[in-house]
């Protein structure tokens, strides 16, 4: 049996890394007595599949990872076990039951949506809510992105879905993807670049609010949250 597990990370686990977390819930499974299904081979591990991985420093109301089972019970039980063994700072807040033939969770990612807040120490150079528009109404938006290999020049724009600012707070919609991967940061970095400012490293508070799946089309997409690929159980 396959499952969707979706979980928030804050506070001080949102300095904890990506690889970090997988060993943290390959604990916490054997820790709830959660039966997962184990590979088979010389040296068998547990079937958990992540999502988009979060950035160091980040926070996030809709983190996920997928599970094979051997035997459950129900998702409000299995989440009470799991959140039973949780830290301060990371809460599971479902367990949906997935089709067989749902893709797994790294696979089925094609957008996240954040929050940005400025810190409370430092105060935007420009009228923010003007520049976000001026920002968005542009055909193209260029910007040098640092891959694995190498450098390369990129148009942002397309990899922008929503940019909207409503009480100070940004909204941003963006591709999240294998192959768009958009940071939040490098959004704001290329918007102060644009009106001849610097981003300082530490003004920005990034909260992911939640991670998607496409189920239209690349030209018309429509995007829903992870979860909603299962049902409950």
């Amino acid at each position: 049996m396959k499952l969707r597990i979706k979980f928030t990370k804050s506070g001080v686990m949102k300095f904890i890394g990506h690889l970090d977390v997988m060993r943290y819930f390959q604990k916490a499974m054997r820790r709830a007595e959660i039966d997962i299904s184990y590979t088979t081979g010389f040296s068998p591990h547990q079937i958990m599949s992540f999502a988009a991985p979060l950035g160091v420093g980040l926070e996030s109301n809709g983190e996920y990872f997928d599970i094979e089972a051997d035997s459950v019970t129900n998702g409000n039980d299995m989440k009470d076990r799991l959140n039973a063994v949780m830290v301060d700072g990371m809460h599971i807040e479902s367990i949906r039951l997935l089709p067989e033939n749902a893709g797994n969770a790294m696979a089925s990612v094609a957008a996240a949506k954040y929050t940005i807040l400025f810190d409370s120490s430092f105060s935007c150079p420009f009228d923010l809510e003007n520049a976000v528009n001026i920002f968005m109404a542009q055909e193209s938006i260029s910007v040098t992105k640092q891959t694995k290999r190498n450098v390369k020049e990129m148009d942002l724009k397309p990899y922008i879905y929503e940019m909207t600012v409503k009480d100070g707070v940004i909204f941003l919609l963006v591709n999240a993807s294998s192959s768009g991967n958009i940071k939040p940061g490098l959004v704001m970095e290329t918007l102060f670049k644009e009106n001849g400012q610097t981003l300082p490293e530490s003004a920005l508070k990034i909260t992911r609010q939640d991670t998607y799946t496409n189920t239209g089309t690349e030209d018309a997409p429509v995007f829903i949250p992870l979860e909603d690929i299962g049902y409950e159980f």
